[in-house]
């Protein structure tokens, strides 16, 4: 399926040249991941009507509208940048107009990453090198700080993922590798998702 496809099918405008970039060089260029990469990653990882997603970067909303759209989750995007979380906002409303879905389990949050808040329910991350090793740190330790307040499995999510980062989860957290899932005909082999499971039990 290509891009124009799903556009049409979710009722969004989440590709074209992007102009805009950020400011601080703690913050990467946006780029939203491509729907064969979705495609991909959701024949080989689960998601569930269950699990409440969070993207961190989320720039126009594309992952956000796609798992909720294939898998009910409930699916949060941060964006520090303005001009993208309102075309998020924009895209929601498109969206949800087209889907009519009893309940909006779609939420965009203009803040910088280390500044969300990080809910009791959310329990997958996902990060396309949306920022420095630095503000990655942060967040991390804040998701493992929430899991210590309410106990439950946590995923982290790295697309096209970092050396720093990948060494960062490995050598410093309790997060231990979950699944590859490579592209076995490209040609850059940091294509792939890497993907971090975190087991806690969860009191009842």
């Amino acid at each position: 399926m290509d891009e124009q496809y799903y556009e049409k099918l979710l009722n969004i405008t989440t590709g074209g040249e992007q102009k805009r970039f950020n400011e601080s060089p703690h913050y990467n260029r946006y780029e939203p991941t491509s729907y064969s990469v979705l495609e991909i990653l959701t024949k080989q990882y689960t998601f569930t009507a269950d699990d409440h997603v969070v993207d961190f970067g989320c720039g126009k909303g594309r992952l956000n509208f796609y798992i909720n759209y294939f898998f009910d989750s409930t699916v949060t995007g941060v964006e520090m940048n303005s001009f993208f979380y309102k075309q998020a906002v924009h895209n929601q409303q498109e969206y949800l107009q087209k889907q009519k879905k009893k309940t909006n389990k779609i939420h965009f949050i203009n803040t910088l990453a280390e500044d969300y808040p990080i809910s009791p329910k959310d329990n997958k991350f996902y990060f396309f090198n949306p920022f420095s090793l630095q503000i990655f740190t942060k967040v991390i330790n804040t998701i493992l700080l929430s899991t210590k307040d309410r106990q439950r499995t946590v995923d982290i999510i790295l697309y096209y993922p970092s050396y720093d980062f990948l060494c960062f989860l490995e050598n410093h957290t309790p997060f231990t590798l979950f699944n590859t899932i490579n592209f076995p005909d490209d040609r850059d082999p940091r294509q792939s998702f890497s993907i971090y499971r975190l087991e806690r039990t969860i009191r009842t």
